[in-house]
């Protein structure tokens, strides 16, 4: 069987704690706080060097490079070696009908 009086106990903290919660008084923001805090994020940004996304364009070229040699179906493997496409045109293609 569970004690009630400790629930009890219990329920009567969490009432003086919402009581006291309740009876604090909401402070409100200074004067002119929403000005001061758009000043100080423009002048945080304006501290910072602005990033130049030309910068990531190589790293770009080079994931969608390696992507392409990964995907699986070789697309960018045979479109690298062109000379391997003609070494291999005598032998037939295979049929995928079940013929």
């Amino acid at each position: 069987m569970s004690d009630s009086t400790n629930r009890t106990e219990a329920d009567e903290e969490w009432e003086t704690l919402l009581h006291q919660w309740r009876a604090e008084v909401a402070v409100p923001p200074r004067p002119y706080f929403y000005g001061r805090v758009h000043t100080r994020l423009v002048n945080a940004a304006a501290k910072r060097p602005p990033l130049r996304t030309w910068r990531h364009w190589p790293a770009y070229a080079v994931m969608l490079g390696i992507l392409l040699l990964l995907s699986g179906d070789d697309g960018g493997l045979h479109a690298v070696s062109g000379g391997a496409q003609q070494e291999n045109a005598d032998q037939p293609e295979a049929s995928f009908s079940g013929e």
